[in-house]
């Protein structure tokens, strides 16, 4: 049996997640926390939250899992610190509230090139978060930290990663493969790769290991 709480269903690599562990036969039920309701699915348990404040008692922070794409872009957030809310305040919220209730695995879906040490607050906050994760104690933390995103249209306009994802393409294999875009897909299947194998302790899985993810 494996219950799976997925955090950010509703993104391009939590979407992905969700219809991946839908039909995995070696999951039963899967949670997935949204703002807005998400189509029904006889597996899908999906409560409607406000992240800004989370049902603490709620019984589904117990699972067997936790696989978190929660994110936002500061273009989208509109601010530094509403982007901090989202990838580190809402992130850490969830997975205490997690931890708390049990759950001994939590995966994340983080960013090449996370660092406390990063001149890019984008990726500075991402290494905030992955080392407060680190802190909470779970038995098994796999930090996923994808390239560029390969995942189709977007809803918001990206000049800038648009560009490079064209130029990425045409270049194909001269790309390293350290930096090389990934797809969603193969994010999401890596992410339920460690939820299936967990293990002990801090793992961190870089963009040129993903793209061996089968």
């Amino acid at each position: 049996m494996k219950r799976l709480l997925i955090l950010g269903a509703t993104g391009l690599v939590g979407g992905q997640l969700l219809q991946q562990a839908l039909v995995d036969p070696r999951i039963d039920s899967v949670t997935a926390p949204t703002r807005r309701p998400l189509p029904g699915h006889p597996k899908l348990r999906n409560p409607v939250v406000d992240y800004a404040e989370l049902p603490a008692e709620a019984d589904w922070w117990n699972a067997d899992a936790v696989a978190c794409a929660l994110g936002t872009t500061l273009n989208q957030a509109g601010s530094q610190a509403a982007f901090r809310t989202v990838d580190h305040h809402y992130v850490l919220a969830a997975a205490t509230l997690a931890h708390q209730a049990g759950t001994p695995a939590f995966v994340l879906n983080s960013s090449l090139g996370a660092s406390l040490d990063a001149g890019s607050f984008y990726l500075r906050v991402k290494g905030e978060i992955e080392r407060d994760l680190a802190a909470l104690g779970f038995a098994s933390l796999t930090i996923v930290r994808p390239s560029l995103l390969d995942g189709g249209p977007r809803p918001d306009s990206r000049p800038a990663e648009s560009l490079a994802l064209a130029l990425s393409r045409m270049l194909g294999p001269l790309v390293p493969r350290s930096i090389r875009p990934v797809t969603t897909e193969r994010v999401a299947a890596c992410m339920l790769r460690a939820v299936h194998q967990p293990a002990a302790g801090i793992t961190l899985i870089e963009s040129r290991d993903i793209h061996d993810t089968p």
